[in-house]
Parts: C-alpha cells; structure tokens; sequence
C-alpha cells in the first residue's frame, strides 16, 4: 500500500517524512526485499548499498511510489525528484523544456503570485487572502531563485546550457549532467539518485557532494561511489545476505557502517563454521548408531532371541533420537561472499606493449601525446569531462584513428578493452554471450582451448545470473558480464574506460588489487576518487582542453614528461 498524505506540488519542508513499515516486494517467486523498515525525515542522508543485483534501484522505486511493495506499507508527506540508473535517449524535449518542466510548480506559483497581485490591485473580493496564499507558497518553493538554482548547477556539473539543444542529440554523460541540474534546481523535499555519480568529472564530483550536504531536504543515494558515501551519508542500507534475511540499517556513517559489517560477517561465519563442525559431529554419530543397529541384528552365536530383540529395540530408539537431533540442528547457511579471481594475465618482460608518437584527434583531443607502455606499465588518465579521455582510448584501441601521430602495438599483443558505455545483446542469456566470446577468441586463435577461462571461473556472476537474458540483469551485472569478455581473452593490455560505473564497492576493491598485481600493462580512466587516491603511486596522463601533461610516478619517466 502506498499512501501519499501530500499533493506533490506543495512541498512539506520540515514536516517532510518518507516511512517504509514491513516492506517486501518479490520478483517472480524470488524475494528482493524482505521486511524492510526505514524512516526518511527532512534532513535525512541515507545510502542504499549492496552487491548487484540485491534490489537497490528497487528500493528506491518502492520509496518513490512507482513500484508498489507486495507486503509492507509506504507512506510519503512532501514532494520527491527521483533519477534512475538508467535514462531514455529518445527525450524529444530541448535542454530548456527540460528546465521548465523541472521547475514548473515554481514557475506555475510565480504566474499565480502575478495574478493574485493584479487582483489585489484592483481591490477584488478575496484578493487578499489569495494573494497571501500565493506569496506563502512562493516563499516555500523559493521561486524566485529557481531557475538560477538550476542554471548554476548546469555550469557546475559541465552540463549543455543551451536552450535549444535537443536532448536525444547529447552523449549519454550529457543528458545525465542535465537532468541531475534540473533535480538539483528543483530543490524537492526528498531527492532520490541511483548512481549519481556516473559521467561526473572531479569538479562535478565535489559540486554534486557539497549539494547534497548542504540541501535542507532529504538525500536517499543508491551509490558505489566510496568517497560520496564516506562524505555524505549518516545512514547507511545495507541490502547483502544477512542471518535473519532482513537488510541492516546502520546510524554510524559509512566508516561506522563498515566496522559493523565487517564484525557481524565474522560472527556469522564463526557461527556457522560451529554449526558445521557439530552437524559434521551428529552426522558421525548417527552414522555410527546406523552401524551398530544393522549389527545389533546380528548377534554372535549362542545369543538368545529376547537379547537380540532389545538390543534392535534399544539401537533403533538410538538412530531416532540422533536423526531428530541432526534434524533440528538446522544450519543457517550464510551466501559466502563472490570472490572475483582475476586470471594471470602473463606479457613478454622487457617488449614495449604499446608506442604512441604526437597523437591528437581534431576538436576532441588535444596533443600531442606521446607515451609508451611495456610488461606491468601503468598509466592512469585524468581530465575533465570532454577533455578527451575516452577518445584516447578509442585511439589506443585501434577503435579510431588519429588526426596526427601514430600508434604502434607489437605484434601478437592482445588488448582488452572495456568501454565506458555497454553494447550487450540484451535478449542472448549471459553464459551464452561469455561462450560465443570464447569461441570466436578459440576460431581466431587469439586463445587456445588450454588457456580460456570459464565464466563461473571468474566469480563475476552467479549461475542463476549467467543463465539469465541480458536485458534481465541489472546495470550492475551487465558491467560484470561486460569485465568477464574483456578478461577472456587473457590481454596483455588492458584499456579500462570508466571500469568502476556500475560495480559494488567489494568488487572495485578486489578489482584494485587485481591492476596492482596483473603483470599486463593497464591504461585505466577514472573520476573514482576513491580508486585514484588507491592508484595515486600509477604514473598519470593529465587532459586538459587546450594541455596534456604527465605526471611520473617515483624515478619512473614517461615520454614527453
């Protein structure tokens, strides 16, 4: 049941309350979420976590009112702005309707105000009182300034500001910068964001964190982004297998969340690890009685009839009793966390990977840039959105050819490439897709039978993920699914556009560790703050709209640095 005790366009400000009560919701027979209780007040900031797939984005509709639970209550008082993971690219709106429609209820009260003052004016009946209820609703929306809200965040987040733009004629990056300005803009009493910070450069970055510290309404964030969450959440949800199935709520920050969850996934492994060893214990037992009861039937000779009799009697009353005691000793089996194994990617030591001489690509990338990579070369790229990262890549991929210079890779070389953006055949089933990969590698004979890597291998995606179409997965499975193509064909050089868009926080971990230990070479793109603090030892490339510089890492030289 969902019960919305406002109407949208009258915001509540303090009395603003978002409350879920026993909440569960099912996929098919599948449950998503189970028994889920939260409070959103007005000055809440409040983080969704978990792993892909576990019902984040569906958490979120649930508390928006689109997606109604299958148990539980929703009750809302205020009004909400809602961005979802994903994003149509077929909008036929223009950047300025897109602004207007975002900030119509304010718009709407100004034209109210105008008309309640030329009433006033005029000295009509009840003129007085509508013109006070329009300036009251004026003053609670702030109207006035919201426009200039929006505006500001569009220069801010590096968004088109161009009225006449069509959004079906923006990058992705573009649409998304536009519509995150006009929630911001529209300063609603609840803003609820699945993976804000996709397609956001480092100034970006810090406008869209200080935004959302700073607004007097509400923040629920679906993010995998470690530093957004470090430096704005206060609650955090954590939607990961628990004992109980139930999610946890932790009021300690997300420093305090991971010290919480960290101790009770210890003792529930140490619990279970028990169990184990006694459910192991009985099973002997009982084992043992089964034994002596088939034997007890067949007494030595000389033994009589009655003594034979009891003693079966006695051995049976044994196996039952230990039959219900393993019985009864259910065991709460924990889903064991999914490692990701990243394969050895072996290169030739000492061959030069990769050689760039002068490259620069007209109005999309400023050069020359000039760079070589060999046997565990490292090369982190950075820059603000537009400044040509993802066209460097592009480049270094053979994907798009330069307007000056050259690229060189040496022969044999195998280069993975992980885009920013996915291109999977969404009705193909997962495990599908990753075999037809293995065969076209095995056909071109890229990889021998001997050296590929089976999907489950990888522990990137569960069997009943794997078995699934593609369009069925979550954004999050998809990147994983995207990664395991990539790793397939066991690269010597790895060209990673954006890699942590979309991944839980556990897999960027282990994916760091991962590009600190391959012995491939790595050129990795990223406005992660967290993974560029993580890899601020890398040497990096450093884009700019009219410079490129390179900073060197220790005694190690890059060329042109």
């Amino acid at each position: 049941m969902i019960v919305h005790t406002t109407p949208k366009s009258v915001p509540a400000r303090h009395r603003a309350q978002l409350t879920l009560t026993d909440v569960s919701l099912l996929r098919g027979a599948t449950p998503v979420l189970t028994s889920v209780d939260l409070v959103v007040t007005a000055t809440s900031r409040i983080a969704i976590v978990g792993e892909n797939g576990r019902g984040k984005s569906s958490l979120l509709h649930v508390l928006a009112g689109i997606l109604p639970p299958d148990s539980g209550t929703v009750q809302r008082i205020g009004t909400l702005g809602l961005a979802e993971q994903e994003m149509h690219s077929d909008d036929a709106r223009t950047v300025g309707q897109a602004i207007a429609d975002s900030i119509a209820t304010a718009l709407a009260t100004l034209a109210e105000l105008d008309a309640a003052g030329a009433a006033l004016a005029e000295s009509g009946p009840g003129a007085e009182e509508r013109y006070a209820a329009a300036l009251e609703a004026a003053e609670a929306l702030d109207a006035w300034d919201a426009e200039r809200r929006v505006l500001i965040a569009l220069e801010a987040l590096d968004a088109e500001t161009d009225p006449d733009r069509l959004l079906r004629e923006l990058s992705v990056g573009q649409r998304y910068r536009v519509r995150l300005a006009c929630l911001l803009g529209a300063d609603d009493d609840f803003l609820l964001l699945d993976e804000p910070t996709n397609h956001l450069d480092r100034a970006g970055l810090d406008f869209l964190t200080e935004q959302l510290r700073s607004r007097t309404g509400a923040v629920v964030v679906v993010s995998h982004d470690r530093a957004l969450l470090a430096d704005v959440a206060e609650t955090i949800v954590d939607l990961d297998p628990t004992p109980d199935e139930r999610p946890r709520v932790s009021g300690n920050g997300f420093a305090g969340y991971r010290e919480a969850r960290a101790a009770e996934r210890e003792r529930w492994e140490q619990d279970y690890e028990r169990q184990q060893h006694e459910q192991a214990r009985l099973q002997e037992s009982l084992s043992a009685a089964q034994n002596r009861l088939v034997t007890g039937w067949r007494p030595g000779k000389g033994a009589n009839k009655h003594g034979r009799a009891t003693r079966a009697a006695g051995l049976a009353q044994s196996v039952h009793r230990r039959q219900e005691a393993l019985e009864a000793h259910a065991v709460t089996v924990p889903e064991p966390p999914r490692l990701f194994r990243f394969p050895e990617l072996r290169t030739r030591a000492g061959a030069e990977l990769l050689s760039v001489d002068g490259v620069a690509v007209a109005g999309r990338l400023h050069g020359p840039v000039s760079l070589a990579l060999s046997h565990r070369g490292r090369l982190v790229v950075t820059g603000p959105n537009g400044a040509g990262k993802s066209t460097l890549l592009r480049v270094l991929a053979g994907s798009l050819a330069p307007d000056a210079g050259s690229v060189r890779v040496q022969p044999g070389t195998r280069v993975g490439v992980l885009p920013q953006e996915s291109s999977l055949p969404l009705e193909q089933r997962a495990a599908e897709v990753y075999e037809l990969r293995l065969g076209e590698l095995e056909a071109a004979g890229t990889v021998s039978p001997s050296e590929t890597v089976g999907l489950s291998q990888l522990g990137l995606l569960r069997a009943r993920e794997a078995n699934k179409r593609v369009g069925e997965l979550s954004m999050g499975q998809q990147r994983r699914l995207d990664l395991a193509l990539v790793l397939a064909a066991k690269p010597h050089l790895l060209l990673l556009d954006e890699p942590t868009n979309h991944l839980s926080m556990a897999l960027v971990d282990e994916l760091t560790d991962a590009l600190a230990a391959t012995q491939a070479a790595v050129v990795l793109s990223s406005h992660d703050r967290q993974l560029l603090r993580d890899v601020d030892d890398w040497p990096s490339l450093q884009l700019g709209p009219r410079s490129v510089q390179f900073v060197p890492s220790g005694d190690e030289r890059l060329p042109g640095s």
